[in-house]
């Protein structure tokens, strides 16, 4: 599993609830993106068996799902993303569920542990209970991760560094331009600056599925994240 060029570390999203949609978005960007993110929107409304097209046509897929469940939930669901094709699947960074993933884990397939979420801070954390400050809880979660067996890890890029240290493929959310909307991001850099810190990948939602020209928009990524590279080369 390796992320060799600037196209190959673009994680774009079909944040959508329409395959016709998602259909159109991943016929402007193919051949500017490395792989297509399906999370649980798109996944309530038949995403799982476009991921299967998509994966079965040759593409890179990512099962953004998130799983946090008991252990044999867990394990099967993974087999299941298996059987879909998908590169890389998502389970929230608790110890249970990474052991569950990582044992069910098939041939061809990354566990991602996700940490904290990037739309929350250290406020939203103790509206939750939890008395860290988000940084610190997510190098907790990407130790922990690391220990366990997780292949990748999702964090902030402002936590790149520390989850490039782990050894983990470090895969960052929260990533926009400087003329792009924040959105409900809280924890955010430029590509350039993800790339720099550590980042191996970044996930890309609206403003590239949501942009006029999402080709463009995409091709503003990957030339972006080059010159990440070229500075931290």
């Amino acid at each position: 599993m390796t992320f060799s060029t600037p196209q190959s570390r673009l994680i774009v999203a079909l944040d959508t609830a329409d395959r016709a949609a998602a259909e159109r978005l991943v016929e402007a960007t193919e051949g500017t993106v490395g792989v297509y993110k399906v999370g649980l929107e798109f996944a309530m409304a038949g995403g799982l068996n476009f991921a299967k097209e998509l994966a079965d046509a040759g593409h890179a897929v990512f099962l953004d799902m998130k799983l946090l469940d008991i252990a044999n939930t867990v394990a099967s669901a993974v087999r299941s993303a298996g059987g879909i094709g998908a590169r890389y699947l998502t389970v929230h960074a608790y110890p249970q569920a990474i052991r569950a993933a990582v044992s069910a884990r098939p041939q061809g397939l990354s566990i991602v542990a996700v940490t904290v979420l990037t739309s929350m801070d250290d406020e939203d954390l103790r509206e939750t209970g939890y008395a860290d400050t988000a940084s610190a809880l997510v190098e907790k979660r990407i130790a922990q991760a690391a220990s366990l067996g997780a292949d990748c890890i999702v964090c902030a890029p402002t936590e790149a560094a520390a989850a490039h240290r782990s050894g983990l493929v470090v895969i960052t959310p929260g990533v926009r331009l400087p003329d792009d909307a924040a959105g409900d991001q809280k924890r955010i850099a430029t590509p350039q600056d993800a790339i720099r810190a550590g980042a191996d990948a970044i996930v890309v939602g609206r403003p590239i599925n949501a942009a006029a020209d999402p080709r463009e928009a995409a091709l503003r990524y990957t030339a972006a994240i080059a010159e990440g590279l070229a500075a931290r080369d």
